[in-house]
């Protein structure tokens, strides 16, 4: 065989290997892709996709789309906090993270400050936690308390058996 020959030949089967491949791994991803392990929330927010129940409290979750840990968290809240303390840290962060006022233009030739930084994705987060801790709060109050459960009946005390001496 002659050189050329062996080149055009090789280069051909290394071409069908790595078409194959590139197919089968094509499969896999495909396959992957529809694929969903149990219990895995990858594409899914943290907490809604856990919101399966009835109850009021995944409802919420799955209405605003976050948790009420994740909302105390992002305003750095305790579940036990007043909402007096809630909407404090709820206008801290709304406003740290709201576009600065027009500032006055500099003078030509001049460098300003640098203007600070905000975050529409931020402020957003803080609206939705704010909305979904309100939200909670609202449907506590709307609750009726409910009653004590009243304690479990004492059991009936021992029988005692016949006495020895008793015939």
């Amino acid at each position: 065989m002659s050189a050329p020959k062996i080149i055009i030949q090789i280069l051909i089967t290394g071409t069908q290997i790595f078409g194959k491949a590139l197919l089968e791994a094509g499969r896999q991803a495909a396959k992957n892709a529809k694929h969903r392990p149990q219990g895995a929330t990858g594409g899914d927010i943290a907490g809604v996709g856990n919101a399966t129940t009835g109850s009021l409290t995944d409802k919420l979750t799955r209405e605003h789309r976050m948790t009420i840990d994740e909302a105390h968290l992002i305003l750095n809240t305790k579940r036990e906090d007043a909402l007096e303390r809630v909407l404090q840290n709820y206008e801290h962060l709304f406003k740290a993270n709201a576009p600065p006022e027009a500032p006055p233009k500099p003078a030509a030739g001049s460098r300003g400050a640098p203007a600070p930084r905000q975050s529409h994705y931020l402020q957003s987060k803080v609206v939705r936690a704010r909305e979904r801790i309100e939200a909670e709060l609202k449907v506590a109050a709307e609750e009726p308390p409910s009653p004590p459960t009243p304690p479990p009946p004492p059991p009936p005390p021992a029988a005692s058996g016949p006495t020895e001496g008793a015939s």
